[in-house]
C-alpha cells in the first residue's frame, strides 16, 4: 500500500508561519494529484489546497494569498507553506495522494494528520 507521513505541524501565534511536509512511500506507484485537507473540531473535513501532476493548483478561498502548495515529484513529497496564520486555521491537517499502483489499481491514500494550532 501507499503510505503518507505528514510533519511540520505545531503551535504558533497569529501571523506566524508553518511549513507542512508529506512524503509518500511503499511499493511502486505513480502519483497523479496530491492535496491538503483540514478538519477543525466540530467541523467537516475541507480541501485546503491541491496540486495536479502538471503543476495546476487550487486553493480554498479562505487561504488564497496566504498558503502555497508545491511538490517534489522525485521525492514523492508535497509541501504546504502557511503564512499569515489565523486562529481559524487551527485544525488537523491531512495529506492526500491519488494515483495508480504498478499492478494497475487506482489508490487514494491519507496520512495520519498533523495538528496545527494558532493562538489569538
Amino acid at each position: 500500500q501507499v503510505q503518507l507521513v505528514e510533519s511540520g505541524g505545531g503551535l504558533v501565534q497569529a501571523g506566524g508561519s508553518l511549513r507542512l511536509s508529506c512524503a509518500a512511500s511503499g511499493g511502486t506507484f505513480r502519483i497523479n494529484a496530491m492535496g491538503w485537507y483540514r478538519q477543525a473540531p466540530g467541523k467537516q473535513r475541507e480541501l485546503v489546497a491541491a496540486i495536479g501532476s502538471g503543476g495546476t493548483t487550487n486553493y480554498a478561498d479562505s487561504v488564497k494569498g496566504r498558503f502555497t502548495i508545491s511538490r517534489d515529484n522525485a521525492k514523492n513529497t508535497v509541501y504546504l507553506q502557511m503564512n499569515g496564520l489565523k486562529p481559524e486555521d487551527t485544525a488537523v491537517y491531512y495529506c492526500n495522494a491519488e494515483g495508480r499502483l504498478y499492478t494497475g489499481p487506482l489508490f487514494d491514500s491519507w496520512g495520519q494528520g498533523t495538528q496545527v494550532t494558532v493562538s489569538s
